[in-house]
């Protein structure tokens, strides 16, 4: 009955989807207030109805309903019910189901949080976002129904894929879902001003917090894939450039040139016609990254609920949601106008090259993704794009945007004195370079790359100093009012410059410092990285809930000083189909770095490949994007944005 109820919640959401797809958009072109209010209450309903849906598949989940075809394949009765939840969303069926349940739950928080704006700006937004959820629900429904009964129902069903056993598998997905789905907010905001003919500083400013909030969901979904995999797989890699990494990382570079180009024209009037691009881009770089994991096209570690088939279907969406988006803009672009004016040194023109990199940066990625997927197209041969290549390309095109990040803001809006930024720059420069040298001289080894890492790092830093500090020399009252006073955005935007630079930081360090050793160990045996001696203690047998794990016992000792004993494991599951046994790594952290071991295979003879690392600074890169988010959330608490007037004359049309 349950599943009947959770197919019959899809059929209302797509019903609903109609309605609020047609009607407010009806409405708001005629006119028509009593349509136009249909949108809040078609979208809330819409929420309901959707949580209802996957609701009902978590719950068939958590029961081992295995009349339930998708929980039949996916699970089984010994996976601990915290896996059983997350295996909703770890099916393709499943994972289509959150994606449009996600879209739903963002179409009803602009209903219900943006009700100080104008009612023909919610009737288009809520529409745009009926119509994309309208396509998903019909995939669903036509192709991919996570409700499909199985009978006679099997005794015991399959099993999670053994790497999505992890309480990653909990807190991952549904935070890079809640991001890629909620770059949604802004496409629809940007296809609403296009379509009304209103794109101005208000219109700005409400999409900024929607924007921002995407973008640190976003970040937060790919950093804990990144500590995910650095911990789950026993290689002790963060990051390594898989095309699914790419598909998730390419609409952060675009979402984070957005919020940039989003503040220029809130404050300037200027790049309206960039930040309607650059909105559309987003979004739709997102609904390619859907396209891409889900369709099977890409062969990765990070892709588990793939269906060729069924991809030609969302391909077909992605192409009439994105050809149609470019279509209206093409043909309304034109009459948006330039804005303000700003010469060739101001913060403008900055904001501007900073953009241009991040989009070029997200080519790069792009190409390196899909190039291997042309060729195989066009039966060229199959070649492999890998870290050389990205590292080579990527690693050039931040090095300048790194630099704008902190000289950007030290610069006047329209016009600055270029030899007043460079008195005003000249210290953080400076200090940078004392700073850049100094971090790796400490290390006890000096490498161009880490000094070009720490010195840019410690730049944005000393800069992020400057600019507060030319803030509270400008304001009113003692220095402790002055900073008070504030807006949260200001604050916000330093603290996420503060989080890219620990982040890189943390890249540069572990890049230029990380020793590891792949060994063959015996009981007694020791081997030293980094100064830490690991001794191996031997293996044992330990049962888990739904496996049995090799559990490796290491004394960890530093100096001839005890620390701790780390325990990796190599665990195999009962049921599941794939017999490769899985890695469990046993990590020290501390502020300064990860030391790391992990268990490989066991030889005939009674010992086992060890493989042991130090990690200096490793976990400043998530630190970093830590910093970052809650930057983002602060400046996206900023109250004026949650303000409908304005100033008088803020607001105009399109071309004014």
């Amino acid at each position: 009955m349950i599943p009947e109820i959770g197919h019959f919640a899809l059929i209302l959401c797509l019903a609903l989807s109609i309605v609020q797809g047609v009607l407010p958009l009806v409405g708001a072109a005629k006119g028509n207030r009593a349509l136009m209010a249909v949108a809040r209450p078609a979208a809330i309903a819409n929420a309901f109805f959707g949580t209802v849906a996957i609701g009902s598949l978590a719950y068939s989940f958590y029961i081992s309903d295995f009349t339930v075809l998708n929980v039949a394949n996916n699970s089984n009765t010994l996976l601990p019910w915290f896996y059983k939840v997350a295996a909703t969303w770890g099916s393709h069926e499943g994972s289509i189901l959150f994606w449009a349940v996600t879209l739903s739950w963002w179409g009803a928080a602009v209903a219900c949080c943006a009700r100080r704006l104008p009612a023909e700006m919610v009737a288009r937004v809520t529409a745009v976002l009926g119509f994309v959820g309208m396509g998903f629900l019909l995939f669903m429904l036509l192709t991919s129904n996570p409700f499909v009964r199985l009978f006679p129902a099997p005794l015991e069903g399959g099993d999670l894929n053994p790497l999505l056993q992890d309480p990653g598998m909990v807190f991952h997905p549904p935070l890079l879902y809640l991001g890629y789905v909620g770059f949604a907010v802004p496409f629809a905001f940007a296809i609403a001003a296009l379509i009304s003919g209103r794109l101005d500083a208000a219109w700005a400013r409400w999409m900024r917090p929607w924007t921002t909030a995407a973008w640190v969901l976003l970040t937060l979904g790919i950093s804990l894939g990144s500590y995910w995999s650095y911990y789950e797989l026993g290689w002790g890699g963060w990051w390594f450039w898989d095309p699914v990494e790419n598909s998730s990382f390419m609409p952060w570079l675009t979402g984070t040139a957005l919020i940039h180009s989003l503040a220029v024209t809130e404050k300037r009037g200027c790049f309206r016609v960039w930040t309607v691009l650059l909105a559309i881009l987003t979004f739709s770089l997102s609904l390619l990254g859907t396209f891409l994991v889900r369709s099977g096209v890409l062969t990765s570690v990070h892709a588990f609920a793939t269906d060729p088939e069924r991809g030609l279907f969302i391909l077909a969406f992605l192409i009439i949601v994105i050809g149609t988006s470019f279509l209206l803009f093409a043909w309304r672009a034109p009459t948006v106008g330039l804005g303000g004016n700003f010469s060739l040194i101001s913060r403008e023109s900055m904001l501007l090259v900073n953009n241009v990199l991040l989009v070029v940066a997200m080519g790069a990625v792009l190409l390196g993704t899909l190039y291997p997927l042309f060729l195989d197209a066009l039966n060229a041969g199959k070649i492999s794009v890998g870290p050389p290549y990205f590292d080579a390309v990527f690693g050039p095109l931040m090095l300048p945007c790194v630099l704008l990040m902190g000289v950007g803001p030290l610069a006047r809006w329209k016009d600055t004195d270029l030899v007043d930024l460079m008195k005003r720059v000249a210290w953080c420069f400076i200090a940078a370079i004392v700073a850049g040298a100094g971090i790796p001289l400490l290390m006890g080894e000096f490498g161009h790359w880490v000094f070009l890492g720490c010195a840019s790092a410690t730049f944005v830093f000393f800069a992020v100093i400057e600019t507060f500090r030319q803030q509270i020399r400008n304001g009113q009252g003692n220095v402790l009012a002055r900073l008070f006073k504030l807006p949260r955005a200001f604050w916000g935007m330093q603290l996420a410059h503060i989080g890219v630079a620990v982040f890189i930081i943390g890249v540069a360090l572990v890049k230029g410092y990380q020793a590891e050793r792949d060994v063959r160990m015996y009981p007694g045996e020791t081997v030293t990285v980094a100064g830490y001696t690991f001794t191996f203690n031997g293996v044992q047998t330990v049962p888990g809930p739904n496996y049995t794990a090799d559990r490796g016992d290491f004394t960890l000792t530093y100096e001839g000083r005890e620390l701790q004993h780390l325990y990796p494991e190599k665990r195999k599951y009962f049921s599941s189909a794939n017999s490769m046994p899985m890695t469990e790594a046993a990590i020290r952290h501390s502020l300064t770095g990860d030391v790391y071991v992990s268990l490989g295979t066991p030889t005939a003879d009674g010992g086992w490949v060890v493989r042991a690392y130090s990690k200096p600074y490793v976990t400043w890169i998530w630190w970093g994007t830590i910093i970052m988010s809650i930057g983002g959330l602060w400046a996206a608490s900023d109250r004026r944005y949650r303000r409908r007037k304005t100033k008088k004359g803020e607001e105009g049309k399109i071309g004014e």
